[in-house]
């Protein structure tokens, strides 16, 4: 009763998981991840085991194929169960047993592994692995959103929508660089669960994406001056302490301190800043 893309970044430094359902709160049994290490889905009559177990094994240098195989061998549930892993090398790997409802099935290469059952057809899962192929242009969390949204417009889910959710790790890519948890994002019960995924995925990007240095603008002459008139219109004029400091009290109210550079402003920074004096 779900679909789901376990992958790697090409460089190996970012491992996800995506999944959506009719079924309440996909995201909290479905997925697993360990920066560096590798990803993990669980589904139909999920074995939660499954997720520490798979990670356990790639941790010590197992493939993801062997791990999938000593998994299902041992687990005398099997043929109820689908499973998902890719490690941080080579291809994923996947298993469908034969007990899982139709439609049912999955495919994996190299860095990814898409699986789905009671799907409306083999379809959703071409289109899982056709736009994660195709969207190399994305960065990593957009790209494997892009997967999703594509088996969710091929059918998805034959019994309709309701949960979808994002892992993402990456080593000292979490919260002001204090853990992994690069995404981690759950739409538990909505009517169209993948496009509030993404409305959820943009404003993540917005707060706790890495400002691009590219972009960075120094804040000096009438950029300087717009700040200081935008942060007293906000009520935070400029005080004694100066431009920055206003501007980082302010970033930190609106949660955008992981944007804050001293001495400049981030264009989305700016974009917001402007949104907020207008109200």
């Amino acid at each position: 009763m779900t679909f789901s893309l376990v992958a790697r970044s090409a460089d190996g430094l970012l491992h996800g998981v995506v999944v959506a359902s009719r079924f309440l709160a996909a995201g909290a049994l479905v997925p697993a991840a360990e920066a560096q290490v590798g990803a993990v889905a669980t589904q139909a009559h999920a074995n939660l085991a499954y997720r520490s177990q798979a990670l356990a094994l790639l941790r010590t240098g197992v493939s993801a194929t062997d791990a999938v195989a000593g998994l299902v061998a041992a687990d005398p549930g099997r043929d109820d169960r689908q499973l998902a892993v890719v490690g941080a090398a080579g291809d994923g790997a996947t298993w469908t047993g034969t007990r899982c409802h139709p439609w049912a099935g999955g495919q994996a290469g190299d860095g990814w592994a898409a699986q789905g059952n009671i799907l409306s057809g083999p379809q959703v899962i071409d289109a899982l692995r056709d736009a994660w192929l195709a969207r190399v242009d994305l960065p990593f969390p957009q790209r494997l959103l892009a997967a999703l949204i594509a088996g969710d417009q091929a059918g998805g889910d034959r019994r309709g929508r309701q949960s979808a959710a994002m892992l993402v790790v990456r080593r000292h890519g979490g919260y002001a660089g204090t853990g992994d948890e690069l995404v981690d994002l759950r739409v538990d019960d909505h009517v169209d669960p993948v496009s509030e995924l993404s409305r959820l995925l943009d404003i993540h990007h917005m707060l706790f994406g890495r400002p691009d240095p590219a972009s960075l603008r120094d804040l000096a002459g009438p950029l300087a001056a717009e700040v200081a008139e935008l942060l007293a219109a906000t009520g935070h004029p400029v005080g004694p302490a100066g431009l920055d400091d206003a501007l980082a009290a302010w970033s930190g109210l609106e949660n955008l301190e992981e944007r804050f550079v001293p001495g400049r402003i981030d264009p989305i920074v700016l974009a917001h800043l402007r949104r907020c004096a207008a109200r």
